[in-house]
């Protein structure tokens, strides 16, 4: 039997092998907003293949395990280290992406849209995406990772149930990002770019791929480790 098996929970085994999200992504498994469910739930529901799955999560966790690396355990670090990851990773990565990326929604729009009418949806759906992010990130910034911090320095009832009130509004507004992420997914039939699509059409799906895989990173960061934490301290 392998590491990993299916009763186990998604974000547990991604907190566990961040690399199996590579692996969940190909099967369209959430492991962010839908961390907190069982394996075999997903499994089941998509009509996958699980024995394929988990086999390719163990093997793959077998041949990392032999080899050096990097990867910091976020559960083992303290929660404002994994704070400032957050914000020095990815806040900064949307603070940069976002503005390019809607001048390129924008431009093949203006280009491709007779032809192609689907790039209208996606242009909707990435400015609400945007303005939904750029007003969550302040959220973080500005109200609950500065509780977080202060919290960890001087624990309190009050401080927390703060912190907890918040998070609640924050795992809402990840549900709605996720819903939107993979709604343009599906209308962009998997950020395939048609023949008649130019460099920028190109360049635009890849961005937008780019970022739900940043912001599937993000949100998992603080769906499965950051907030499981705080909700602990609470018990």
């Amino acid at each position: 039997m392998g590491e990993f098996h299916s009763s186990q929970k998604i974000g547990e085994i991604v907190t566990k092998f961040p690399k199996s999200a590579d692996i969940l992504k190909e099967y369209r498994i959430d492991f962010c907003c839908g961390g907190d469910r069982p394996l075999i739930t997903a499994i089941k529901e998509q009509g996958l293949n699980e024995a394929e799955i988990l086999d390719r999560i163990n093997n793959l966790y077998e041949e990392v395990k032999s080899v050096k690396t990097e990867d910091i355990d976020w559960e083992k670090e303290s929660m404002s280290k994994l704070i400032d990851h957050v914000v020095n990773t990815h806040h900064a990565y949307l603070g940069v992406e976002l503005p390019i990326i809607s001048e390129l929604t924008t431009k093949i729009l203006r280009v491709h849209g007779e032809g192609h009418p689907e790039l209208s949806k996606v242009h909707k759906l990435f400015h609400s995406l945007k303005m939904e992010l750029e007003q969550h990130l302040i959220k973080e910034e500005e109200i609950e990772f500065p509780l977080i911090k202060k919290y960890e320095e001087n624990p309190s009832k009050e401080a927390l149930e703060k912190i907890l009130k918040v998070e609640k509004e924050l795992e809402e507004e990840h549900v709605g990002a996720g819903d939107i992420l993979k709604e343009l997914r599906k209308i962009t039939k998997d950020y395939a770019v048609p023949e008649d699509g130019c460099n920028s059409y190109r360049l635009t799906y890849k961005k937008l791929e780019e970022l739900e895989a940043d912001t599937f990173q993000h949100i998992h960061l603080e769906n499965n480790i950051l907030f499981p934490r705080l909700e602990n301290e609470n018990k």
